[in-house]
């Protein structure tokens, strides 16, 4: 079993990691981090799978505190993917919501425009009937 120190060491090193994956997310594309989360999530993964091994070579001594920190470990686990879940659907919401809002400019710029088109349609009408006007006016004074 590793030192208090050694534990200690290897937790900065994973923060370490952590705060450098973040920031290179925030320099990335959405695919790439989502690759990168990915990539997180199986470490997490392997950290708690590791996690797991140590507490099961523990020993037969260890049973009762083992399943209660199983039991924590599952609810965490639980937890974070419930938050996984729910940062999808927040995402997948708000995707949902700006498509809707640029389809919704999209068709009353259209209405807008059609309106133009048929006042420009009246106009241009009008002019017609006046030069239509004109022209009998003027084939009559001829």
């Amino acid at each position: 079993m590793k030192t208090l120190s050694e534990q200690l060491a290897h937790l900065s090193a994973r923060a370490k990691h952590a705060e450098d994956a973040v920031t290179q997310a925030k320099k990335q594309t959405q695919d790439k981090i989502a690759t990168l989360r990915e990539k997180v999530h199986g470490d997490a993964k392997a950290a708690t799978d590791k996690v797991n091994q140590d507490l099961k070579s523990a020993g037969d001594d260890m049973t009762r505190d083992w399943n209660a920190i199983k039991t924590k470990v599952a609810a965490d686990v639980r937890a974070l993917k419930a938050g996984v879940a729910r940062k999808k659907h927040e995402h997948d919401v708000k995707r949902a919501q700006q498509v809707a809002e640029r389809l919704e400019w999209e068709a009353s710029f259209a209405i807008d425009y059609a309106a133009a088109s048929v006042e420009q349609a009246a106009m241009a009408s009008l002019d017609a009937m006046q030069a239509r006007a004109a022209a009998d006016e003027a084939k009559r004074v001829a």
